[in-house]
């Protein structure tokens, strides 16, 4: 008789929240001497998959960016924080949203200021790189709950999308 792994219990969102900070320095900018989209394209994965290996309590890979928004351009030496956190859970992949902001170096006192935001689905995987049921995720505030609602529509486009492509690319 085959056995099939049983889903691990629930986590609430609060325990797959994580942040990153670094500075940012010379070696990360570009041509127009603001850091590269892709330096924060990096930071924005490792600190989603570190929200990822944390609610699932083990290796989880990235499956797609669904989205990432740069909203204001980031300087070297600002000090840059990226939250994390699951916001929607499947049978083997989850949905991580991510807030960059940036503490501008040369007016620290101010709030610091939304640079970017971020959605990418990360899948769970065992240790043949097979896909491995995932914990659900518990929304506990308000917000989470928003959040995990907004995570479902996001997926239902990313499916009706997928359909769609494959259906044209059927005719």
């Amino acid at each position: 008789m085959t056995e099939h792994p049983t889903t691990p219990p629930g986590k609430p969102t609060s325990y797959s929240r994580v942040t990153l900070s670094r500075i940012m320095t010379a070696v990360d900018v570009n041509l127009y001497g603001t850091v590269h989209g892709g330096v924060l394209m990096k930071f924005v994965d490792d600190v989603a998959g570190a929200a990822a290996a944390r609610h699932s309590g083990g290796t989880a890979v990235t499956a797609s960016i669904d989205e990432i928004v740069f909203s204001e351009p980031v300087r070297v030496g600002d000090l840059v924080h990226a939250h994390a956190q699951v916001n929607w859970t499947g049978n083997t992949s989850m949905e991580v949203g991510v807030k960059v902001v940036a503490e501008r170096w040369d007016s620290a006192e101010d709030e610091p200021v939304r640079v970017a935001t971020a959605y990418l689905v990360f899948v769970g995987v065992d240790v043949a790189g097979a896909p491995r049921p995932v914990r659900p995720v518990l929304p506990e505030t308000p917000d989470d709950h928003r959040r995990y609602k907004e995570a479902e529509i996001r997926r239902a486009h990313r499916l009706a999308k997928r359909r769609a492509i494959q259906a044209h690319r059927a005719s």
